[in-house]
């Protein structure tokens, strides 16, 4: 009976189906990168999203991620979750011929809204502050 046992937990094992699913994506081999976020860069005018972060090409296809570790390499299928997260929030079509006159001008627009936000906060912290600590009216004074 152990020997029976043994000889059944040496056996191989079936593995699990694996689905491999590749894909080609004709970018050149240096492609200009624009910044679109911290972190991930897009193809600077191309037809297609292609965006570059941890250490990886991605390009997306209808629901599906792909990447490559260079522009040239094979592209293959990623399971969605092992797409980083700053990717799949980014709406889909937007960056298709992203340029460097839109990239500055979305890199202003959000320096100026954290410079909005930063002031709205301040100008809140400064409002309960005051609140916190009275006008000086009202003790008794007439």
């Amino acid at each position: 009976m152990l020997a029976a046992l043994a000889a059944l937990a040496l056996s191989p094992s079936p593995a699990p189906a694996q689905v491999s699913v590749q894909i080609q994506v004709n970018i050149p081999a240096n492609p200009q990168l624009l910044v679109v976020q911290p972190g991930i860069q897009v193809v600077e005018n191309w037809d297609e999203e292609v965006f570059f972060t941890g250490g990886y090409y991605w390009v997306r296809r209808d629901a599906y991620w792909y990447r490559a570790p260079s522009p040239r390499a094979t592209w293959v299928y990623v399971e969605p979750h092992h797409v980083p997260p700053g990717l799949t929030r980014l709406p889909p079509g937007h960056y298709k011929h992203y340029r460097k006159e839109q990239a500055k001008a979305e890199q202003k627009a959000w320096k100026e809204h954290q410079k909005a936000d930063k002031k709205a906060h301040k100008d809140s912290q400064k409002a309960q502050h005051g609140e916190s600590k009275g006008d000086g009216k009202g003790h008794g004074h007439d």
